[in-house]
Parts: structure tokens; C-alpha cells; sequence
């Protein structure tokens, strides 16, 4: 690799094992292997954008791993309701797996508000979420999905992400599993139509 991956693979490191605000240029350049930290100026301009450049990568990654969590959901004879826990059950498993990178998009989302290069990285980031999951609960392709749908369906299942994923994260002893979100919406679906 060069000078440029390096920087970003120590980077991608430093948010993993330290998160945004804790990492300095000298934590990153330490963990691209001596990189110098003049080559950041050089390839990236600042520390700041050298992390929102590997934040990126790393949301790549999230992103993918997500998909797979989604791809993996089907379980063979099982129903809606069996697919669907199936399918937090193994979104769930991803807090715990990756964990790092989930803590690295909170703060993230911290910074965010401070940073005009991240903020719209992060909203595209959401926007894409919100199209995916709702292309995955119609059963309907990503490009099909027309934007009401995105809006409703899509920003419902990714609030339901947000806060599961930050109950994991906070308190995993007493977050919900994937049968107590699917008992939970189903009391919540009865009441709305009751």
C-alpha cells in the first residue's frame, strides 16, 4: 500500500479503537505505520478529513455487512413474522460483532453537527438506509421503491434500528431480542388498529 491507504487503513483503526474525538494525527500516523503526518496535509488536507475519508470506508463495510444481515433473514417454511425476527435476530448479532464501528457512527453523528463534509455524508448515508430497508420489507427492488414508501415504511424500520441499536449499545443485558421487537410491534399495530 501507500502512504495514502495507510493513512487511511491507521485512521479506519483509530475510530474502531478509540472513536473520533480521542484519535490525534499522531494515533493515526502510529497506526499506518509510521506514515508521516505531514503526508496527511498532503493527501487529505486535515485530520478531519482523513477521518470522515475513513469513516466513509468503514460505512462501506457496515453497509455490506447490514445487507448481508438482510440477505441472510430467510429461514426455509417460515412465515412474515419468522422472517422478520430472523432477520433482527441477526441485525442484533451485528451490534455485538461490530460494535466498533457502530460506536465510531454515533460519534460520528456527533461530529457531524460541527462538520460541514460529514453532516451531508451522514444524511446521504441515512437516505440510503431508509431505501433499503424499505425495499426489503415491501419485498420490492431498492430502484422501484417510489419515495412515499422510503419515507414511511423505510424511516420507520431505521428508527427502529437507531434505538435497538443504541439500547445494545448502552445495555445489551436488557436490550430486546428480535421475538420481543416482533411482540412489541404487534401490541403496538393492535392498539393503533384497536
Amino acid at each position: 500500500m501507500g502512504n495514502r491507504e495507510d493513512l487511511l487503513a491507521g485512521a479506519k483503526a483509530c475510530l474502531i479503537e478509540k472513536g473520533w474525538a480521542r484519535t490525534t494525527v499522531r494515533d493515526i500516523t502510529a497506526a499506518s505505520g509510521g506514515v508521516s503526518m505531514a503526508a496527511i496535509g498532503y493527501h487529505f488536507g486535515s485530520r478531519e478529513a482523513l477521518l470522515t475519508a475513513a469513516f466513509t470506508e468503514a460505512m462501506d463495510e457496515w453497509g455490506q455487512e447490514i445487507g448481508r444481515a438482510l440477505a441472510g433473514r430467510a429461514r426455509p417454511g417460515g412465515g412474515p413474522v419468522e422472517q422478520f425476527e430472523a432477520m433482527w435476530s441477526q441485525m442484533i448479532e451485528s451490534f455485538n460483532v461490530l460494535r466498533p464501528l457502530w460506536l465510531a457512527s454515533v460519534e460520528a453523528l456527533v461530529q457531524a453537527e460541527h462538520s460541514p463534509t460529514l453532516r451531508p455524508l451522514m444524511a446521504s448515508s441515512q437516505a440510503e438506509g431508509r431505501r433499503g430497508m424499505a425495499a426489503w420489507f415491501t419485498g420490492v427492488e431498492e430502484a422501484a421503491v417510489d419515495e412515499a414508501t422510503v419515507r414511511t415504511v423505510g424511516s420507520a424500520a431505521m428508527a427502529l434500528l437507531s434505538g435497538t441499536m443504541m439500547q445494545w449499545l448502552v445495555d445489551p443485558g436488557s436490550a430486546p431480542s428480535g421475538a420481543d421487537l416482533v411482540a412489541g410491534l404487534r401490541t403496538i399495530a393492535a392498539g393503533l388498529d384497536g
